[in-house]
């Protein structure tokens, strides 16, 4: 294949169709007039004599097929102008899609479309974004399959941003800001908050998380202000809405055109990188979740 541009965006593709992620993966390289690099992995196990299995090479000439049939797609997407470039490998597919990723140099994104599994099935599947966040700093991007574009009509588009701590979401704040200037979109920074339950009169309580909510409010605007970034035509909203967070957000994924929320920095190596929050939407969302490294610089 030929070779991509200097920051493409990258679609990993799966087992199955990932025609959201590409159509997704074409607007974006279109926005920052880059290509696209399509990378398919191809789960390749060891072969032995007492293993009944098929032949590692019929494995890669379906995996070819797959591949082309992809750049196909993805080329009638992109038109004139927008190079689209692929490649096949095989093995386990973090460790190769994260070593594919590497020899880059420079992705601008990582597109994974969200597989449509059963709980079942995810209970014993590993989760190929889990595994990207563990080890890739690059921005990842979740499709849902059934993505068909932003909702709504012209000039409508929003993105939302998910913000916990203000001053360890400058990563957040910079990338929505980003997609929301690259979309000619509103944006909406959300700090969701909840209270524990209370039998008896939570009033008080309740009256002090909404101080700690315009206090919270205050910080993502002062820090937003802080990062110095480009809010020429971004109308930037800051909403501090009482509910659990990942139900907010959730919620909100039905009006956006973009979902921006940090990965969970962990306290110990073998942590999720993911976290519960970002966990429950990146499996809920009704439209694509970007998920940034809080360590990402500037």
């Amino acid at each position: 294949m030929n070779q991509p541009d200097p920051r493409p965006v990258v679609v990993a593709l799966g087992d199955q169709p990932a025609d959201a992620a590409l159509a997704f993966a074409v607007d974006e390289a279109r926005r920052h007039g880059c290509g696209v690099h399509v990378l398919h992995v191809v789960h390749a196990l060891p072969q032995g004599p007492e293993m009944v299995l098929v032949q590692a090479v019929d494995v890669e000439a379906v995996g070819r097929q797959s591949l082309r049939e992809a750049l196909e797609h993805c080329r009638d997407l992109a038109g004139e102008g927008t190079p689209v470039t692929g490649r096949l490998l095989l093995g386990t597919v973090v460790h190769e899609l994260v070593d594919a990723v590497a020899d880059l140099e420079a992705a601008r994104v990582v597109v994974l479309q969200h597989r449509d599994l059963s709980r079942v099935r995810r209970l014993v599947s590993r989760s190929t974004t889990s595994g990207l966040a563990a080890r890739l700093h690059v921005p990842l991007v979740s499709v849902p399959a059934g993505w068909a574009g932003s909702p709504g009509g012209s000039g409508t588009a929003l993105v939302t941003a998910g913000v916990d701590v203000p001053e360890r979401s400058d990563a957040v704040l910079r990338a929505a800001v980003g997609a929301a200037r690259a979309r000619g979109a509103r944006l909406e920074l959300v700090h969701a908050w909840s209270l524990p339950g209370f039998h008896d009169d939570p009033s008080p309580v309740r009256v002090h998380g909404e101080s700690l909510a315009v206090q919270e409010a205050e910080e993502i605007r002062k820090r937003l202000a802080e990062l110095d970034l480009d809010l020429e035509g971004v109308d930037v909203e800051v909403r501090t809405p009482e509910a659990p967070a990942a139900e907010r957000l959730v919620e909100a994924s039905r009006a956006s055109s973009l979902l921006v929320l940090g990965k969970h920095d962990p306290r110990i190596p073998l942590g999720s990188h993911v976290g519960p929050v970002a966990g429950a939407v990146l499996r809920e969302a009704a439209c694509p979740v970007l998920l940034v490294d809080p360590h990402q610089p500037g």
